[in-house]
């Protein structure tokens, strides 16, 4: 076993699907509505993991747009100390709860459900103001 307690890497994939995202909501704790996503496992690139979990939690095929941006709060997930770099990618077809997923919805900025799991609040907010103002929204020299 290391010594060392390093964070471990995640995924999360906002899915664009009509005029929506998709989201999940969770079977396990910590409970409520999420992104999907996941570990990254061993040996697997970030797009190869968001393209697994996106397929797992969903039964979506998705096709990844690009990379939206990391979160690394380290208290982001309560379990543990997370990295996860979010990408954003488009589906077609009808999205199914699969995997760890008791259930799935697509959601616009207005509808999005309660409670929402993590720090994906944050992450759609994000999220629905780069859709509205560019990558200016992450300048981190001018937050």
């Amino acid at each position: 076993m290391s010594q060392y307690k390093n964070p471990s890497p995640t995924v999360d994939i906002i899915i664009e699907l009509g005029s929506g995202v998709v989201l999940i909501e969770r079977k396990n704790e910590p409970f409520g509505w999420a992104i999907p996503g996941g570990f990254v496992d061993y040996g697997e690139s970030l797009e190869d993991a968001a393209v697994r979990e996106a397929q797992e939690e969903t039964s979506l095929n998705v096709r990844l747009k690009c990379q939206m941006h990391a979160y690394s709060d380290p208290s982001r997930d309560p379990r543990r100390h997370t990295l996860s770099v979010v990408f954003v990618a488009e589906a077609s077809g009808s999205p199914e709860a699969r995997d760890d997923a008791k259930g799935v919805g697509v959601f616009t900025e207005k509808t999005l459900p309660s409670p929402i799991a993590f720090d994906h609040g944050r992450i759609l907010s994000d999220y629905f103001r780069w859709k509205k103002e560019g990558w200016k929204v992450f300048d981190l020299q001018n937050p």
